[in-house]
């Protein structure tokens, strides 16, 4: 590097944060910092110009236990306000949304790990994820949920038939079934039976055959007639996978591209691996505007969501 290179650099920012800063100016002042303060203002932004393009179709693919730590109503909410138009998700996800639209609800419990006994828990039929916890009763009401299903037709797709369960749930003002139903949101869970849902709908549908490969041509389909492809990518796994191997194998990659790991790329898994690398398969496009933000999703999802309805006002 030259000298006179340093003509293109800009100083850090150091960033003043007074008392009535809404969220929206004190996540834009992190534009001018470094680190992952400043790919979470990234992020914010590409987001805010997948809104403003009319032509960009907005996948988003959501993995982890999003609902059982409470963001289920902020999933809910980007459907709502109209931020996403695909949603590709995991069974456990769609599962505890089910128990959460039914009134099973996930329990906080003691916040110091060392004081849990998990046999304990066992004994009393309570499940553990990290510090949240759900009870067996929850896994036995949707049973009867599903047991008393009159399925329409037993090779739907996937899909389709997850549309169909968010018409049979009762109304409840944060599911992400029911509101995907409501606005006609596709929803699809590419490793469907990798969860309790579908075990259960297995032992009580014998005949139940979901097509599976419907929804894969579905899904290049909608890669295939966007106009542009935005893509925001919650953790990684099969959602991730399945958004961009569908804009590999259409014209269009992805213009716009955020995703939000804790995941490394060394390893060489999917969930690590950068959006960068995917420009190299052709899933982002070389101009595409894209970020990654290393967080913890339970962090960035409220920050980024906030950030995006705040636009509005």
């Amino acid at each position: 590097m030259k000298e006179n290179d340093l003509k293109n650099f800009k100083p850090v920012e150091q960033i003043d944060i007074s008392q009535n800063d809404s969220i929206n100016k004190i996540i834009r002042s992190l534009i001018n910092t470094g680190f992952n303060a400043k790919r979470l203002a990234l992020a914010c932004e590409i987001y805010e110009k997948m809104i403003e393009d009319k032509e960009c179709i907005k996948f988003f693919g959501l993995s982890g236990a999003i609902v059982p730590v409470g963001l289920g109503k902020i999933i809910h909410d980007f459907i709502e306000e109209g931020f996403l138009d695909i949603l590709v998700t995991t069974g456990a996800n769609i599962t505890h949304d089910i128990a959460e639209t039914l009134g099973f609800h996930h329990l906080q419990g003691d916040f110091k790990l060392e004081n849990i006994d998990d046999a304990e828990l066992y004994d009393k039929k309570i499940n553990r994820i990290y510090d949240v916890f759900l009870p067996n009763n929850a896994y036995e009401g949707i049973e009867d949920f599903i047991s008393d299903l009159n399925i329409p037709n037993d090779e739907m797709p996937v899909s389709e038939f997850l549309k169909f369960l968010g018409e049979q749930l009762p109304n409840n003002p944060n599911s992400i079934l029911t509101i995907c139903a409501e606005k006609n949101i596709p929803i699809f869970c590419p490793a469907f039976t990798d969860c309790g849902l579908a075990l259960q709908l297995g032992f009580h549908n014998q005949k139940l055959n979901l097509n599976h490969f419907k929804d894969m041509l579905k899904m290049v389909d909608l890669a295939w007639d966007a106009k542009k492809a935005g893509v925001f990518i919650v953790g990684g796994g099969v959602p991730k996978n399945f958004i961009m191997q569908s804009l590999q194998f259409s014209p269009n990659s992805a213009f716009y591209a955020i995703q939000i790991t804790m995941d490394r790329p060394e390893p060489g898994g999917l969930s690590g691996a950068t959006l960068s690398e995917a420009v190299s398969w052709g899933k982002v496009n070389k101009e595409a505007l894209y970020t990654t933000l290393i967080c913890d999703a339970t962090i960035a999802l409220p920050l980024v969501f906030s950030y995006l309805k705040n636009l509005k006002k």
